[in-house]
């Protein structure tokens, strides 16, 4: 079984509130706009990381991480995209990841606009957008999401939700 937290838009910031869901992961997914490379390399001194980088990423990260990621976890296929539109309509970045494989989770970032579906034209496929973890941005909740993997058995998700208000 692997525990996962999935993070987006961090935009150079790691909230502080964050670090009992990192004690907790086994890994951490990053759906882009890491803002800067100390955040990634903050994390992956802490967990393994997959990750993407997203439209404010520099040439660093787009070096360390891909536009679009596919792997496996446990028995589960994840593809994953910073701009992706949303079930409704992908955007062409999504598109491309799917022409390789239709994802059994779809991790992707860019909204800032938390939303977990079951997209039933593709499969079933979980589609995942942790909102936004970072400060910058629209968003009044910064979020997360967290969930375990079991084989093909995905559980367990939650969302994290850190109100704006407190500095962090």
């Amino acid at each position: 079984m692997q525990k996962i937290l999935i993070l987006s838009d961090t935009h150079s910031f790691l909230d502080k509130r964050l670090e009992p869901h990192l004690d907790w992961c086994d890994q951490i997914w990053h759906g882009g706009d890491w803002g800067s490379v100390a955040v990634s390399d903050t994390l992956v001194a802490l967990k393994p990381v997959q990750g993407v980088y997203g439209n404010i990423d520099d040439a660093t990260l787009r070096q360390i991480y891909p536009k679009i990621n596919h792997f496996t976890c446990e028995e589960v296929h994840i593809g994953m995209t910073h701009i992706a539109g949303a079930p409704s309509k992908y955007k062409p970045d999504a598109l491309e990841c799917f022409t390789e494989r239709i994802p059994d989770i779809f991790v992707c970032g860019h909204s800032h606009i938390l939303q977990v579906k079951r997209d039933l034209k593709k499969g079933n496929m979980l589609f995942i957008n942790p909102g936004a973890a970072g400060q910058h941005g629209f968003h009044e909740v910064q979020t997360a999401i967290r969930l375990k993997i079991e084989g093909k058995r995905i559980f367990d998700l939650a969302v994290i939700e850190m109100p704006r208000s407190s500095k962090h």
